[in-house]
């Protein structure tokens, strides 16, 4: 589901490639989608979170974290990664 992001921790990235996550949020928007992220953390951490998200706000993205079960506020530059969560059930 994800790629290696270690690259994206050592170095900083590009703004496209910043801004390809935005997209990527708006678009999970916009369909009400859930997304899974892979986040930086205050203390340097990664974590794997899904997500509901709300809306972009500046360089912030609120959410309601399902993997915490409680609202949450993203920084969007410490979202490593992010990919659509893709449902199992058959139709």
């Amino acid at each position: 589901m994800f790629a290696c992001c270690s690259h994206i921790i050592q170095n900083k990235r590009s703004y496209s490639e910043a801004n390809n996550v935005v997209k990527e949020l708006q678009r999970a928007i916009d369909h009400q989608q859930h997304v899974q992220i892979i986040y930086l953390g205050q203390e340097g951490q990664t974590t794997m979170r899904t997500l509901r998200p709300l809306e972009v706000v500046g360089d912030r993205l609120k959410a309601y974290c399902l993997t915490r079960k409680a609202p949450r506020v993203f920084v969007i530059d410490n979202i490593l990664a992010v990919a659509p969560v893709v449902s199992s059930r058959a139709v």
